[in-house]
């Protein structure tokens, strides 16, 4: 097998959750052009469609299943419709998640006043959101002998980011998750049952549109200091995380497991001198 050969994904099943956001559509993208067979979960149906519509035009299988990732029941019957389509399970993303605008702290607003209820939702969307399906999906690549699981982390877990307490908590969360489930299933499936995560750096969403974006369509004071905190000066493009995300499910990073790696423009690493 040469070394291009390790990177292929084709015929790959990989579960995608948090498929219909920004990052989502640029991790299936990826996926489909390395030739996997992609299950792409969430809740709008319609955003559902358009990634399938997109995937096969690519050449590339897909299946989209509306689901609700904090719903238990509704990740198991996820499962059992993508095992009944494929059989198998190779690879799962781990991209639901995200700010909630109820969970942001403002400038102005009391520390102590803010409602605790909108922090434990930001929770348990980005941290229990993870959790469940790596616990569902998880099963049937361990037991399979074989496959990668991705999580995404985020700044946030690294450094202080002041407004986002509930998500910072949660992303803190996902970090020690990968780290520990990594080391678990290692233990009791062997070497060939990977974890790792994806640190993203900034990127214009739709969830953090309104802390990133003044009215008038410039940058915020906000997204300008996450800009001169980067060496590179900008930010990031979803498209970057492309390579990353088939590194990492692929057998070329079959060594790899408990890791965080950041796609950041270098934020993480500068101390702005």
């Amino acid at each position: 097998m040469g070394i291009l050969d390790t990177f292929s994904l084709r015929n790959h099943v990989v579960v995608v959750t948090g498929a219909t956001g920004v990052l989502g559509k640029a991790f299936v993208d990826a996926l489909a052009e390395a030739g996997a067979k992609i299950a792409v979960l969430g809740r709008n149906t319609e955003k559902l469609q358009e990634r399938v519509e997109a995937i096969e035009a690519k050449g590339a299988e897909a299946l989209a299943v509306q689901v609700d990732v904090l719903n238990e029941e509704e990740v198991i019957k996820a499962k059992d419709e993508i095992l009944a389509k494929w059989g198998t399970i190779n690879g799962l993303v781990n991209a639901a998640g995200g700010n909630i605008p109820g969970a942001t702290i403002q400038p102005d607003q009391n520390l102590f006043d803010h409602d605790v209820k909108d922090t434990l939702k930001a929770i348990e969307l980005n941290l229990y959101g993870t959790i469940i399906p790596t616990h569902i999906f998880g099963r049937v690549i361990a037991e399979s002998g074989k496959g990668s699981i991705i999580n995404i982390s985020s700044l946030a877990a690294s450094r202080p980011i002041t407004r986002v307490l509930g998500y910072t908590v949660a992303k803190h969360g996902v970090d020690g998750y990968t780290k520990w489930m990594s080391v678990e299933l290692a233990l009791r499936y062997g070497d060939k049952v990977r974890v790792n995560a994806i640190a993203p750096g900034v990127f214009l969403t739709e969830q953090n549109r309104n802390l990133l974006m003044d009215s008038n369509g410039s940058y915020s004071d906000r997204a300008q200091k996450f800009i001169n905190g980067m060496p590179f000066q900008r930010l990031g493009e979803p498209d970057e995380l492309k390579g990353t995300l088939v590194y990492l499910l692929s057998d070329a990073s079959a060594l790899v497991t408990g890791e965080t790696i950041f796609v950041d423009g270098g934020f993480n690493s500068w101390c702005g001198v």
